[in-house]
């Protein structure tokens, strides 16, 4: 089963130096209907003017993994690090027992264009921490390349969820084949072009949760750039 999330029904605020699209219920956006999927809790694409951000503010118990399209985010937090993400480097923050951390356009005129995106992580309590690093481009061309697992494989980032997380570039009318394990769901997110999954439409921007399928292939419409998830 595919439940198609359209980008256009997605929450929506546009604040001037932020505008946001919600795929769940996030802040001022309340949807009964799309809380959550699994552990995956918070589908944010965001798109931050030049020179402005999100001051000092505080998360518990939430695993935040980040994602630069265009642009570039700078980022600091209470743990003492400082970093700026760029396209292609992978974000992973676990909140925690508690964290304070900022993020800001690194550009003072040149907008930002990022996903970021909340998990709930598999117990309460966990010992804040950070990661973030490149990921060769090479690795996700018309493949599957592992960004974020439980274990860390394939150097990819360690979350504390039974989840993982997959980055694709497609060329145009290229496809990338998956098994979905049984019991377990899947997550897909467009993120540039368009593709079809299992026979079924996504535009950029769309979104769509998977159950009781045993297998996912990804077609690309024209170049199309996708972030997949493998959920428990």
């Amino acid at each position: 089963m595919i439940r198609l999330r359209p980008s256009n029904e997605r929450g929506h605020f546009d604040h001037g130096w932020l505008n946001t699209y919600h795929t769940f219920s996030f802040s001022g956006y309340q949807d009964p209907a799309h809380e959550r999927f699994r552990s995956l809790r918070v589908m944010n694409e965001d798109f931050v003017a030049g020179g402005q951000g999100f001051g000092a503010h505080g998360h518990r118990d939430m695993e935040i993994v980040t994602y630069v399209l265009s642009g570039a985010l700078a980022h600091k937090d209470s743990m003492g690090n400082g970093e700026v993400l760029r396209p292609g480097e992978f974000q992973r923050m676990t909140a925690g027992t508690g964290i304070r951390h900022s993020e800001f356009n690194d550009s003072p005129t040149e907008p930002v264009h990022l996903y970021q995106i909340w998990l709930l992580p598999d117990r309460e309590g966990h010992e804040p921490s950070y990661e973030q690093k490149p990921f060769d481009a090479a690795g996700r061309r018309n493949r599957l390349q592992l960004v974020a697992s439980p274990d860390g494989a394939d150097g990819s980032l360690t979350i504390h969820q039974d989840a993982r997380i997959y980055l694709a570039d497609l060329e145009a009318e290229r496809s990338v084949t998956t098994n979905v394990a049984a019991g377990r769901h899947a997550w897909l997110q467009v993120l540039r072009g368009a593709v079809e999954l299992n026979g079924v439409r996504l535009e950029t921007s769309d979104g769509a949760a998977v159950s009781d399928e045993t297998q996912l292939t990804i077609e690309a419409v024209g170049p199309a750039e996708v972030m997949l998830f493998d959920l428990a």
